[in-house]
């Protein structure tokens, strides 16, 4: 029974360091680890010393109203925690080719502050997008965010709902 478990530790452990290697030596690997990182670190837990740790100093941000810079995308994903104190992103698949890697995801969260322009409003919502990133020696160069906005603000009450 003893030389069992030891087996069951030992090859936990050479699995966990098959995977850890994997990413330091195979480059797709590791920067899909770095979307994810944004994601289940940064983002959901508000690690902001992280989200600026993993993006370049010339970031750019694509796909709102205009480019955003480093300074003012992590202004506004600090809006997000504000107005969705509870939200969490899960990371549904991440694909990567070179120095892309996408990412589709889902944030739920309750509006109970006040963020990035939204009043608080009570309400639990869901919503999915989709962020294609460009990392270059590990660092988030640039990004392509598409997000279901109609949905999360109809949602929230802050447009009417669909017509049937």
């Amino acid at each position: 029974m003893r030389k069992l478990c030891n087996y069951a530790v030992i090859s936990g452990l050479v699995l966990l360091i098959s995977i850890a290697s994997d990413a330091k030596t195979n480059p797709t690997e590791a920067n899909k680890a770095v979307a994810r990182k944004l994601f289940e670190v940064a983002l959901n837990q508000g690690k902001w010393d992280v989200f600026e740790e993993i993006h370049a100093q010339d970031f750019m941000a694509h796909g709102g109203t205009r480019p955003e810079n480093l300074k003012e995308d992590l202004e506004s994903a600090k809006g997000w925690r504000q107005a969705f104190p509870d939200g969490l992103y899960t990371v549904d698949q991440v694909i990567a080719e070179g120095d892309l890697v996408v990412v589709r995801w889902t944030g739920r969260g309750t509006n109970t502050g006040e963020g990035n322009g939204l009043p608080a409003t009570g309400k639990h919502v869901e919503s999915t997008g989709i962020t294609i990133f460009r990392i270059v020696k590990g660092k988030i160069a640039e990004e392509w965010n598409e997000v279901n906005m109609l949905g999360l603000l109809r949602q929230l009450g802050l447009l009417p709902a669909a017509r049937q």
